[in-house]
């Protein structure tokens, strides 16, 4: 088989479940093969080197998780006899034939090569800890080449992102667009009693079809068709999405990869997904995505993504990450496709995205979480933010999805109280919320008092000293109204001018999550 001919993927379920006992029984899990190559080897091999774990591997004894390791991690073939080996129940020739693995025996060479990577994945969200397989194709650490168009990515940065954002609240009805390697499909399943997934690529439908088969998850529909088309004239409870929001110019000669480039122009793409979320999602639906959008001259990012929700009813919360130069952002992901900087290749690469930015007179690119829900009964909008948070985020070992849901919930009390309904309201303080005072030497006063979440975005708030009264006697007994009348009294200030300055702070902190409205 040629280098850049991509194997059919198929998913017999016999040859699955037998696949998933050889893994099991060989202890092919995320724990395990930190182990047998030690985290020095572990941390090298995220930096793109396998040069330490293969040192490590080479002074242990050969063993069906080494053998696995090294062909479905490292990209390697292994002995014929050691491949045998690993897959005592699913048997070599199954695994071949299912397209994970070839054998060439061209020129005596006896050996068996990977033609797929495939690896533990370990996680946890509020259902707790789980761990899968995820087939995915083989990057080019293990090609030797630059990746090709088809490529179906496996595990990345963004993967852990969108599911840690996803909801993890039980609904009937899920749509994971452009599922990919079907890894938000799987997660989704978790909440949902049924997944739809749907990708514009057939081999990534394989794959992912092969995944969930592989992890014993059922109750996904994989369907094939570009973004919306699969599923007309249906609604979800919740839509999730790592779109191909990757921003190319559409120029002869630049590669356009699959799983990351949409074929429009710009960020067009990610408008469009989310202009048309109002048209799949159920009254009370939510949806969670990642996307890139521009910055044009004179626009700003925000600005414009603002703008593909002006003509919905549907609460919306942008919250932007990070913000690239076109520079960097070319760089980025011409590297991502495997073409190395120096090359001839790289320079024309560069000069392709660079004067497709110009003409398009895009001063940088942003990269961000979207959280949509649509009001039920048809009301207005109760929750529209658009923020820039490229701080650090607070403590969330299951994600961000709880946060999403508390603050979605939220929006939701903040728009069905007005001010006389927030004071006579009873507040409580979160429980991850802390206060950090700073004083000048000698001082018995601070000069500076901030309120910070521990959890969640990991907010800090500046408060003044009435702010910071007000938050402390927020324990759930008195009403707003009775805090801000004894702190007024206390200080001597006007009570209705207090009562101004405090409410509009009390809606804010109740919307981040550091105060929490109690029953």
């Amino acid at each position: 088989m040629p280098e850049h001919t991509l194997p059919a993927i198929v998913a017999d379920p016999a040859v699955t479940t037998a696949l998933a006992a050889d893994l099991a029984a060989a202890g092919f899990a995320v724990d395990r093969l930190d182990a047998l190559w030690g985290t020095e080897a572990a941390a090298s091999l995220h930096r793109g080197s396998r040069v330490a774990a293969l040192r490590a591997l080479a002074a242990r004894e050969s063993s069906p998780l080494g053998t696995l390791a090294t062909l479905f991690v490292l990209g390697l073939p292994v002995a014929r006899v050691e491949a045998a080996a690993a897959f005592p129940s699913a048997g070599l020739d199954a695994v071949v034939a299912a397209g994970l693995l070839r054998t060439d025996g061209a020129g005596g060479d006896d050996r068996v090569h990977p033609t797929v990577d495939l690896r533990p994945y370990a996680f946890v969200d509020d259902l707790g800890a789980g761990s899968w397989w995820i087939v995915s194709d083989l990057g080019e650490l293990a090609l030797g080449h630059a990746i090709s168009e088809e490529h179906v990515l496996g595990i990345g940065g963004a993967t852990t992102t969108l599911s840690g954002l996803q909801v993890p609240v039980p609904v009937r009805r899920v749509l994971d667009l452009g599922t990919g390697c079907g890894i938000q499909a799987m997660h989704a399943r978790r909440f949902a009693e049924q997944v739809v997934a749907t990708d514009i690529s057939r081999r990534a439908l394989d794959i992912a079809r092969f995944n969930a088969q592989l992890n014993g998850i059922d109750g996904i529909d994989f369907r094939f068709g570009s973004l919306f088309e699969p599923v007309t004239g249906e609604r979800f409870d919740r839509i999730v999405s790592n779109p191909p929001f990757v921003i190319t110019p559409r120029r002869e000669g630049v590669p356009s990869y699959e799983y990351r480039d949409g074929g429009m122009v710009g960020d067009a793409l990610v408008e469009t997904v989310l202009r048309g979320l109002s048209e799949h999602l159920e009254p009370g639906g939510t949806a969670q995505l990642l996307g890139n959008w521009e910055y044009h001259w004179g626009v700003d990012g925000l600005d414009r993504v603002r703008s593909w929700f002006a003509d919905t009813d549907l609460d919306a919360w942008v919250i932007e990450r990070e913000r690239q130069d076109p520079t960097s952002y070319a760089e980025t992901w011409i590297r991502d496709g495997g073409t190395k900087p120096g090359s001839a290749e790289y320079d024309a690469l560069m000069g392709a995205w660079l004067d497709d930015f110009a003409d398009r007179r895009v001063t940088g690119v942003g990269f961000g979480y979207v959280v949509v829900r649509r009001p039920l009964g048809g009301g207005p909008s109760a929750l529209r933010r658009f923020e820039r948070v490229p701080e650090t985020l607070g403590s969330n070992p299951a994600g961000l999805g709880a946060t999403v849901a508390r603050v979605l919930d939220a929006a939701a009390w903040l728009a069905a109280h007005d001010d006389a309904a927030l004071a006579a309201a009873h507040l409580s303080v979160a429980g991850d919320v802390t206060e950090e005072r700073y004083y000048w030497p000698g001082n018995d006063d601070p000069t500076v008092m901030t309120l910070v979440q521990g959890g969640g975005l990991g907010r800090r708030v500046d408060a003044d000293t009435a702010l910071a009264a007000f938050v402390g006697a927020c324990d759930g007994d008195l009403s707003v109204a009775a805090i801000i009348g004894a702190l007024a009294q206390i200080t001597g200030v006007d009570e209705q001018a207090l009562a101004a300055d405090l409410l509009p702070a009390a809606r804010d902190l109740v919307l981040d999550g550091m105060l929490l409205p109690t029953s």
